[in-house]
């Protein structure tokens, strides 16, 4: 018979008695609650379940504590080590001037290390946690930040214990049954949308850095389950992006799905990623950019008031990051801080746009910061480890269009005629420009210092040529608006001829921009800047003067943009459209006017024709013309020759002599539309016109499927 154990012999595996009651394993927040990062009852189902009708899924898998980090020890020896580099009188530099400081600094990094831990305690496991990304060099204070004898970071792990995850008021409530994986696309579609990012979008905006992302995007590929929060809201905002710029016809080909349907699912999976990163808490540039790319892919399909909004929230995340301040950016790497003034640039000429689209009179493009213009240099010329900043390039780069837009927009935002209309307080604190800010002077710079590097050959500086010359002639209409506003002083008849020719240039520029072949992977951009102020101002000059020695030429340019414009487009947005329309038929009636007074023949140019049988196909119920008149009249009218006016000696070369036509204008009158209210325009199919402001010639024409 074997032998029998003492009958109370402790268990040496767990130190109770046989008959000891095992200790009940402890309970953990379910998974919703650990997802959300909300305090859970524990209960099953739990109060947050309940409320919210979830189904409350139980934790089971074991927490594991991470070995913390051994601040106090490692302090200790550095300590050590000082001490021993002073009694051997070696020079150095000691980590604290005052020895008194360094047990403080080794209780508080103590400190520090276990409220962080109790904090990812709380957050449940994560594999993401250590995931390296291209900003880990992240700015660090050189010293610690003190609120009223607080800790920043205290301070900030206080609020975030005080209140529940909050990043919903804005996105709304992550979806805990939606897994972000099945969202993806295929592998191979993945480095396709990549491809077309890097090929159409990457060049104009610049805010991500390709070398390094790349090979994040090539490793997540491979296992989209196991995707770090932040890499995945990018990756989803990249899918956003690269859609937006393929045409619908070639869509269903390329990936077997439409449009819309994918454009939603990225943007759902973009929304649902920064969820998850927190995005109202972060201070990651990852997690901003890919806000910038989810705000910029809802562009052409949301009202720009609502965006403008949406997208004032992105600014107050990037000023509390610092990364409009020089004097912080001062604290990053140069990596780093490169980055983050690039991707500063990009939100406030994008928040510039949607201010001038929605008619908001407040733009973050004002003197008010100090963050610098992106270096002009290559992707290859930075990398994370730099420690100095590269050599700038004097010709032309990968960076140059992005250089272009922020020298213009810096320009902008200190000129006189800019804050006159947004805020003339600010004329106190901006930056004196060369000879006075004035856009001669300014263009003529960039001409002989930028441009001239440039090779229309290649389609990158092709497009930045011809945006910033049509950037240049709106800020010449600009000029002269601030100028003649107010002033009983009008321009001279050889003044209003150059304002007019500024207003053929920008509509020139953007002709040639939307019809070449070489730039034609960039028309995403080029759909959100619909010449507006050009037509506007060329449409009030004919109205003022419809026989000049400009009017062919005006009504040619016209057309050629007209043609170019919406040729490429997929559709019309009716409101817009209407509006245009009727602008360019008044100018049209004003000239019919005219002529039928002098008993000469006219035959109405393409865009008149056109635009009528365009508002004829959209009129709900509109009765459709007799065989009799439809039969061939269109295709006569639009294959008629280029309109030609009459020029009579007695009207001279313009409206300033006296003759039959010098009651319609003449020189004393500023042929320019007034900045504040387009009161000269009676539109006849609509009123909408009398109460514009001036900053409704910059409204973007969109079409209803895209940019």
């Amino acid at each position: 018979m074997a032998e029998r154990g003492p009958p109370n012999l402790p268990d040496s595996r767990a130190g109770l008695s046989p008959d000891s009651p095992r200790p009940r394993s402890r309970v953990l927040a379910c998974v919703n609650c650990q997802q959300r990062k909300i305090k859970c009852d524990r209960k099953s189902p739990c109060a947050n379940c309940l409320k919210h009708r979830f189904q409350c899924v139980p934790a089971t898998q074991t927490r594991t504590r991470k070995r913390r980090f051994p601040e106090r020890e490692l302090l200790g020896r550095l300590r050590r080590y000082e001490e021993l580099l002073r009694q051997n009188k070696i020079k150095f530099d000691p980590l604290h001037k005052d020895e008194s400081s360094v047990e403080d600094d080794i209780a508080e990094s103590r400190s520090d290390t276990e409220t962080q831990e109790d904090q990812d305690e709380s957050n449940g496991p994560s594999p993401y946690r250590h995931a390296r990304s291209d900003n880990d060099h992240e700015p660090k204070p050189k010293q610690p930040t003190i609120i009223n004898g607080f800790r920043e970071a205290t301070v900030k792990f206080s609020w975030d214990q005080m209140y529940a995850s909050d990043d919903h008021i804005i996105l709304g409530s992550p979806k805990s049954s939606v897994d972000l994986a099945t969202l993806h696309p295929e592998p191979v579609h993945i480095f396709k949308l990549w491809q077309i990012y890097l090929e159409k979008i990457n060049p104009l905006l610049k805010i991500i850095h390709a070398p390094t992302l790349q090979g994040r995007i090539i490793e997540a590929a491979g296992n989209t389950a196991k995707i770090e929060p932040r890499l995945e809201a990018l990756m989803f905002g990249v899918y956003c992006m690269s859609i937006q710029t393929v045409k619908t016809e070639t869509f269903q080909s390329m990936f077997g799905l439409s449009k819309d349907d994918l454009l939603a699912r990225y943007q759902f999976g973009c929304q649902q990623a920064l969820l998850n990163c927190q995005y109202l808490r972060s201070d990651n540039r990852d997690c901003l950019t890919a806000l910038c790319f989810f705000l910029y892919s809802l562009q052409p399909n949301t009202n720009p008031r609502s965006l403008s909004s949406i997208l004032g929230i992105a600014l107050q995340l990037a000023q509390r990051m610092g990364i409009h301040s020089e004097s912080f950016l001062a604290n990053c790497s140069v990596f780093e801080a490169e980055m983050r003034r690039r991707l500063w640039w990009s939100l406030t000429v994008f928040d510039a746009r949607l201010g001038e689209l929605s008619g908001i009179k407040t733009s973050s493009l004002n003197p008010t910061w100090d963050c610098k213009i992106p270096m002009n240099v290559n992707d290859s010329d930075l990398w994370a480890e730099m420690k100095e900043p590269p050599v700038v390039q004097a010709g032309a780069t990968e960076s140059t269009f992005i250089v272009m837009r922020a020298q213009i927009a810096d320009f902008v935002r200190s000129s006189s005629f800019h804050l006159e209309f947004f805020n003339p307080a600010l004329k106190k604190i901006a930056k004196k420009l060369p000879n006075g800010g004035d856009v001669a002077t300014f263009e003529k710079m960039m001409e002989d210092e930028f441009f001239k590097f440039c090779d229309e050959e290649n389609p990158l500086h092709f497009m930045t040529i011809w945006t910033g010359r049509a950037h240049f002639s709106k800020c010449y209409l600009l000029e002269a608006y601030a100028k003649y506003i107010d002033s009983s002083t009008p321009p001279s008849q050889a003044e209003s001829d150059a304002l007019v020719a500024q207003a053929f240039r920008m509509l020139d520029s953007d002709t040639k921009i939307i019809t070449s072949p070489r730039t034609a992977g960039f028309f995403w951009a080029a759909r959100a800047y619909f010449p507006f102020p050009a037509y506007f101002h060329i449409i009030h000059d004919l109205k003022k003067r419809p026989i000049s020695y400009h009017s062919n030429q005006a009504w040619e340019v016209m057309n050629a943009n007209y043609e170019a414009r919406f040729t490429c487009s997929e559709g019309y947005d009716y409101p817009l459209f209407a509006i245009f329309s009727n602008v360019i038929l008044q100018a049209w009636e004003a000239l019919e006017e005219v002529i039928r007074r002098s008993g000469e023949p006219l035959a109405p140019p393409k865009i008149v024709v056109t635009i009528k049988q365009r508002l004829l196909e959209m009129t709900p119920n509109a009765p459709t013309p007799s065989n009799e008149q439809s039969d061939g009249s269109l295709d006569t009218l639009l294959d008629q020759p280029p309109m030609t006016m009459p020029m009579p000696m007695e009207f001279g070369m313009g409206l300033g002599n006296e003759g039959f036509f010098s009651g319609i204008g003449g020189q004393s009158d500023f042929s320019g539309p007034d900045p504040r209210l387009f009161t000269s325009m009676q539109p006849p199919l609509t009123s909408d016109l009398n109460h514009l402001n001036w900053m409704s010639m910059f409204w973007g024409m969109r079409d209803g499927r895209g940019w």
